[in-house]
């Protein structure tokens, strides 16, 4: 941990997640600025941060995750889930999928016509753009020479090819690239990787700029509240080391803790929905219903299949010699399984007809296990997982006591509106019809889940209650929005509404979820974030 002994900065950056390493590493640029950037979680010195198949191990793992469960969700039969969080510098970029997408350009494009100029496609492109290091180098829709990697993967699956085959052949064109403002297609992710190595926001952005003088990282340090003065952020109370400690700000507090750590704290800092407040006994210093409210997220239904004539990562992890051969071609070559992504291979694609752009994204992964966490099933078997990318179902995030140690209450409502429900049914019938395609029917396909006597709309909709999970997006929790949404959290400029001097910059802000991963947008929140912190810091 770099300390200073006087603890007071002009800006202070809660959370050195995927967006806080973005805004230290801006803020901090000008030497006159003095930044702090608070960390709850530690620092990234585990190997399985670092190894791209880490995640297996990291998710599920207190070192690495908060541990976070939903609450009981009635469109998923009542099921909890799990609902991992990074505790670490990089935040969940250290243990997520690693996958590059950008989204839609229409998902900008609606920003912008709710009334956040400056949120449009053409507008936020340019930054994704600009710090991006692109394995191909620079081109139309990619940068080169920036922070944040962008490379191939680096193996392939007889499976997976086999299924882009069969996607072709049901009407989903090959593509190769997801990242132009259009999405439909299949074809491999590229992934945020470099040399065979994860790429986290922390190792991109944050740890090459620590050496800065000017630039403090607290690690262990879980915010407690933000402190006001007159209506005026001024500093951040938190706990390190069981001890209570205090950092001021002359100028900002930027908080980026994300979709369910951001709500929570403002929440306990009086910044919250008024009648929650009240019955928690905490001092409303504004009352913003919007607080913790809009939770979106991607469900992703899991169809499982089992196939025969072709090799899966199932049965050959059963093998310690085939363990130990994975190890050494990662060690000599940085190339196998041991690079491996969660997911592979995506598609992009539509439900039905009568929508404009595709609406649902395939995660499509060479192995197979009832949740993650969970050991591989010991048959050879692939995971057809696909999510509807814009649900209409909305949730919430809500502190269940004053106490920092509690967790919120995370309530998704995942299949509560009618369309998500239908959106789920045509997504078990779209699979099907992939898997029925001649490239994967010479594998002899076996529906293991959800089952393939399961053909009515009742019966798949209970069917994907049972099967369904998060795919780890939670965004919308602090939304932006124009003056006159009443559960806006912030304006265009990322200020919450009616408090100076503290701003919002990660996926919490998002009014609308993104057509697809949501970490690289996450980032580009970051760094136009950055971009108006310091404009207006010159005004």
């Amino acid at each position: 941990m770099s300390e200073a002994s006087d603890m007071q900065f002009d800006y202070i950056v809660v959370g050195a997640g995927s967006a806080g390493c973005v805004l230290a590493n801006r803020l901090s640029a000008d030497p006159n600025n003095r930044v702090a950037i608070l960390e709850a979680g530690g620092k990234d010195n585990w190997i399985w941060f670092h190894i791209p198949v880490g995640y297996l191990f990291a998710i599920g793992n207190p070192r690495a995750d908060w541990m976070f469960k939903t609450e009981p969700v009635p469109g998923l039969n009542g099921r909890a889930l799990n609902y991992p969080r990074g505790k670490v510098i990089g935040g969940s970029s250290a243990i997520n999928a690693m996958i590059y997408i950008r989204g839609q350009r229409q998902d900008y494009d609606g920003w912008r016509q709710l009334g956040l100029e400056g949120w449009g496609w053409d507008d936020v492109k340019p930054l994704m753009m600009g710090h991006q290091d692109h394995h191909l180098g620079k081109s139309e829709h990619h940068g080169a020479g920036g922070e944040w990697r962008v490379d191939k993967p680096r193996l392939r699956w007889d499976i997976l090819d086999a299924f882009i085959e069969a996607a072709a052949e049901s009407g989903i064109p090959k593509v190769r690239d997801f990242n132009t403002g259009s999405n439909e297609g299949v074809s491999y992710f590229e992934v945020n990787q470099k040399g065979g190595r994860r790429w986290s926001s922390a190792r991109g952005f944050l740890k090459p700029v620590l050496h800065r003088k000017n630039l403090t990282l607290i690690t262990g340090a879980e915010a407690e509240r933000v402190l006001f003065e007159n209506g005026r952020a001024t500093g951040v109370r938190f706990r390190q080391n069981g001890e209570a400690r205090t950092i001021t700000a002359r100028r900002e507090i930027v908080i980026s803790s994300g979709a369910v750590a951001t709500p929570k704290l403002l929440q306990l800092s009086g910044i919250g929905p008024g009648a929650l407040l009240q019955q928690m006994d905490i001092e409303v210093v504004r009352d913003l219903p919007g607080v913790g409210e809009n939770l979106q997220d991607h469900l992703q239904i899991r169809p499982i299949y089992k196939v025969s004539g072709v090799k899966t990562l199932n049965t050959q992890y059963q093998s310690l010699f085939n363990r130990a051969l994975m190890g050494l071609e990662y060690a000599v070559r940085r190339t196998g399984p041991l690079t491996m992504a969660p997911s592979q291979l995506g598609a992009f694609t539509r439900s039905s007809p009568h929508y404009e752009t595709p609406n649902l994204q395939f995660h499509i992964q060479p192995l197979s296990l009832d949740k993650f966490g969970d050991s591989m099933h010991a048959f050879n078997a692939f995971t057809a997982s696909v999510c509807n990318l814009r649900p209409e179902s909305r949730g919430s995030i809500r502190i269940a006591s004053p106490d920092l140690a509690t967790p919120p209450a995370i309530q998704p409502n995942y299949l509560s509106a009618d369309a998500d429900k239908q959106v789920a049914i045509d997504s078990i019938r779209l699979v099907r019809r992939i898997l029925d395609a001649p490239s994967l029917k010479r594998y002899q396909p076996e529906e293991f889940k959800p089952g393939a006597h399961l053909k009515s709309d009742d019966e798949l909709v209970t069917a994907a209650g049972d099967v369904a999970t998060t795919i780890f997006h939670p965004v919308g929790t602090a939304k932006m929005g124009a003056d006159g949404d009443m559960m806006a959290v912030t304006d265009a400029r990322l200020r919450v509404r009616g408090v100076e001097g503290l701003r919002v910059a990660d996926a919490s802000v998002m009014p609308r979820i993104t057509s697809g991963n949501t970490n690289t947008p996450t980032i580009m929140i970051a760094e136009k974030a950055a971009k108006m912190i310091l404009e207006d810091g010159r005004r």
